[in-house]
């Protein structure tokens, strides 16, 4: 597996360790629909929240976050879409964005963004 590959999963990881130590209920990891694909689904006092996760080893090319556009927000509101379609009751949604900086230790630093839209 690509090195790149290895840093998201890795990355996806520890961002569902993250939200559930927020309280959040992780519902899905890596749910998908056509071409588009949720990395983590998750609920908190009645919200649904579909998050994009954004991984890196080091800020040299820039922040996680950064690599959040808003074609990539674009999609998360389409797979939202079917996922509200297949999965229907939930009034109140969101859609976030969890940067997580791997360090050298085989720590993690994070940074939520919440609420985001295009």
């Amino acid at each position: 597996m690509a090195g790149h590959n290895e840093t998201g999963k890795k990355g996806e990881k520890l961002a569902a360790e993250y939200l559930a130590g927020k309280g959040f209920t992780v519902l899905h990891r890596n749910w998908r629909y056509s071409r588009y694909e949720v990395d983590i689904i998750a609920s908190k006092k009645n919200v649904l929240h579909f998050i994009e996760v954004k991984t890196r080893r080091s800020a040299s090319f820039g922040l996680p976050e950064d690599n959040a556009d808003k074609k990539k927000i674009r999609n998360l509101a389409e797979a939202a879409e079917e996922f509200m379609t297949q999965n229907p009751g939930w009034k109140l949604i969101q859609f976030d964005i969890l940067s997580v900086m791997l360090n050298n230790n085989g720590g993690a630093g994070f940074y939520f963004i919440e609420d985001v839209y295009v």
